[in-house]
């Protein structure tokens, strides 16, 4: 078996266990198994296998409105997403989480009227089809709230009104969510990711008063009750679109304060799961949004991060439907 560094082990250092031959990484005292294979649901037709990736919901200016679709990519491949069934009702705002096996849509604003709905929705990743009824949230501040999680739980932060509260589901089972705890902050339009670890949020708004923000908060999943303190954003953004792997958290592009026309970035921050501390600029989202695009939303397999940009600053608003990726360890 290797041996660990000597001395102090640092927060997110990675090793080869030789006995189970495993790659490792270290997390607050122990070492962590790291996931290195993901499920390949590639199609036929793609030239590279891979894991699937799905975006649910959202807005687009009349006649579509809001809407209920989901659609399916292959994170390992490129090309268009594709059709994968509809949620149980148009929806924009809302969160989502996965494991391995199972998809999960949480919240959000409901069409016609601008009302947040309680509902969970879920689907299994490997078939396609239409959501299931999945249960309810236990906050009825459902709208513009933020998603992480593991293969196990997934944790559902803040909400419209300021509101601080966590709740969590077992991804595997079915009913209605519990109270975790709660976020350092109240707010509102962010975003989260994270590892099988720890659960992190990122950036937000609260109307009252009129904030933007750039703190970072983080929940150790496994456990119940209040998140603790990260780091900062490089700035204070909202709408952010957020990605993990087990070591890295990516934070794509965001409305920055004092918000209104133009305020849009198309930054992308980082930070070490494992470790904490303050984001560090990571790169920038394609020149076609170099103007800033915020209300997105991200997914990633273990070496690529996904983002579908939402709506572009130029500096009116354009709505895009283009999908974005990178290399997260690059």
């Amino acid at each position: 078996m290797s041996l660990p560094p000597s001395g102090e082990i640092p927060q997110g250092a990675l090793r080869f266990n030789t006995d189970s031959q495993r790659l490792e990484f270290y997390a607050q005292g122990e070492w962590w198994v790291m996931s290195t294979d993901t499920p390949n649901l590639g199609e036929s037709s793609e030239p590279t296998p891979g894991p699937r990736g799905l975006f649910a919901g959202g807005y687009s200016p009349s006649p579509i409105g809001y809407s209920r679709t989901i659609d399916f990519i292959n994170v390992s491949s490129t090309g268009n997403g594709k059709n994968f069934g509809d949620l149980s009702t148009d929806i924009v705002a809302g969160g989502g989480v996965a494991s391995r096996t199972r998809g999960i849509f949480a919240g959000g604003y409901v069409s016609p009227s601008p009302n947040g709905r309680a509902q969970i929705d879920f689907v299994t990743i490997a078939s396609t089809g239409d959501a299931a009824d999945f249960g309810d949230l236990n906050n009825a501040d459902s709208v513009r709230r933020a998603a992480a999680g593991n293969a196990t739980r997934g944790l559902f932060g803040g909400g419209g009104n300021n509101t601080q509260q966590i709740d969590y589901i077992t991804i595997a089972s079915t009913g209605n969510a519990e109270d975790y705890g709660d976020l350092s902050v109240g707010r509102s339009r962010f975003s989260g990711a994270g590892s099988a670890v720890r659960g992190v949020f990122a950036g937000g708004f609260s109307p009252s008063p009129n904030t933007y923000w750039n703190v970072i908060d983080f929940v150790t999943i496994a456990t119940l009750g209040d998140a603790q303190d990260f780091g900062d954003l490089t700035q204070n953004k909202t709408w952010t679109a957020s990605a993990s792997n087990s070591t890295r958290m990516l934070i794509c592009g965001g409305d920055k304060a004092p918000g209104g026309s133009g305020s849009a970035v198309s930054d992308i921050d980082f930070v070490t799961i494992a470790s904490g501390g303050n984001a560090i600029s990571f790169g920038n989202l394609n020149k076609v949004v170099d103007t800033g695009a915020y209300a997105g939303a991200g997914l990633a397999s273990p070496t690529r991060g996904v983002f579908n940009a939402g709506l572009q600053k130029n500096p009116t608003g354009t709505y895009i439907n283009t999908i974005y990726y990178v290399q997260i360890a690059n």
